[in-house]
């Protein structure tokens, strides 16, 4: 039986060309990019390298990058650094009640422990803040808004454009998780008003365990981790040189696509969401049905369990998520769901499902051969009506 995957909002695979070149460092390059002598130099050299791909990637300067061990320490990073460098100026945080875990946990962390004081605006039935949402909440002691790009359960687009420009009139410190847009949809720091942006490796076909904080030179940040100085002293720890090195090839490579692989898979994400509506009427598309990533088509379907769904379409050899893949086994209903206004019993039942570069049309067309009667057998062994 042929496995199809379709939970690339999860992980992707790492492409050849990036295990490649991680391959050629693991066993020709040792030094560590910290030292003098030849070894480390060649190491510095590949870092170097690597920061000037993301930079070229992003819009950025090679000086405004500063990697880390993946996107969830680039919010950390991005919270903690910024509400501790500007505590003199103010204790307001600014998120919305559907960002990742990574954001929000520490936003409620500075809040309990920290006294920070934190507002979680809203968001609409699709899943959107406003620029004007956010700007009805800011006042003179804000120092930091923090909105995901796009969201990794439903999809949705932010504007995160025109929130910067509020941001920016009034001097307030703007981070964007675009660990899913980055390599997906445009982005470029030198058109968008934002001062720091996460990044994730494995979200664009590169290794686990890497990411990146893009910094905009003038943002004050605090280091939170002591050490030996690296990352100019931003992120301090001897560097995951291999790691680093697949970052940034995954990273041009996901450029050098982008235009032409966006569009191909926001038709297969469009032939799935048309498919699913026709053959399961009362299926609730989640996420906003135009602004929202080119590869992700999620659902609710009510009188169903998510966690079932995954397991019987695993099952029939599809790959699929009832929800964040960082909060998988977790039997609450997802934080992103019931910010949508959905009840309990219907955000039990959602299904995203995310579609990549080895996805084709056939794939497509099978797994909505096999939904439909996945879906028909768990309602009818639910105790949840439909």
């Amino acid at each position: 039986m042929k496995r199809v995957y379709l939970d690339h909002a999860a992980t992707t695979p790492v492409d050849p060309e990036v295990a490649e070149a991680m391959s050629r460092v693991l066993t020709q390059t040792h030094g560590n990019p910290s030292s003098v002598y030849a070894e480390g130099r060649s190491a510095r050299a590949l870092v170097d390298q690597a920061r000037a791909e993301v930079a070229q990637a992003l819009g950025a300067d090679e000086s405004e990058i500063v990697f880390t061990s993946g996107g969830t320490e680039a919010d950390n990073l991005a919270l903690r650094g910024t509400f501790v460098a500007r505590k003199a100026d103010g204790d307001g945080i600014v998120t919305t009640a559907i960002e990742h875990h990574a954001v929000l946990d520490t936003a409620h962390d500075l809040a309990e422990r920290h006294r920070a004081r934190l507002t979680v605006l809203p968001v609409d039935a699709h899943g959107r803040v406003t620029a004007a949402d956010v700007e009805r909440v800011l006042d003179e002691r804000t120092v930091l808004v923090s909105v995901m790009h796009g969201n990794n359960e439903i999809g949705t687009l932010q504007p995160i454009a025109e929130i910067g420009l509020v941001c920016r009139s009034r001097a307030i410190s703007f981070h964007t998780d675009a660990v899913q847009t980055v390599g997906a949809v445009p982005f470029d720091v030198a058109t968008i008003p934002v001062d720091l942006v996460s990044v994730n490796a494995h979200k664009f076909y590169g290794p686990k365990g890497v990411g990146a904080l893009y910094i905009r030179k003038g943002t004050r940040i605090a280091t939170v981790q002591t050490g030996g100085g690296q990352e100019r002293g931003r992120r301090t720890g001897t560097e995951n040189v291999a790691g680093i090195v697949g970052l940034g090839v995954a990273m041009r490579l996901a450029q050098e696509r982008r235009g032409t692989e966006s569009r191909r898979q926001a038709a297969l994400r469009d032939r799935i969401v048309q498919g699913v509506r026709t053959r399961i009427p009362d299926a609730i598309l989640t996420g906003h049905p135009t602004e929202r990533l080119p590869n992700n088509a999620s659902f609710c379907f009510p009188g169903t369990q998510g966690e079932a769904l995954v397991v019987s379409l695993d099952l029939a050899g599809f790959a699929g998520s009832s929800g964040s893949a960082c909060t998988s086994g977790n039997t609450e209903p997802s934080h992103v769901i019931i910010a949508l206004g959905l009840d309990r019993a219907t955000a039990q039942g959602s299904l995203r499902l995310t579609v990549g570069r080895e996805t084709t049309e056939a794939d497509v067309d099978a797994l909505l051969e096999a939904l439909p009667p996945i879906v028909a057998r768990l309602r009818s062994i639910s105790a949840v009506p439909a």
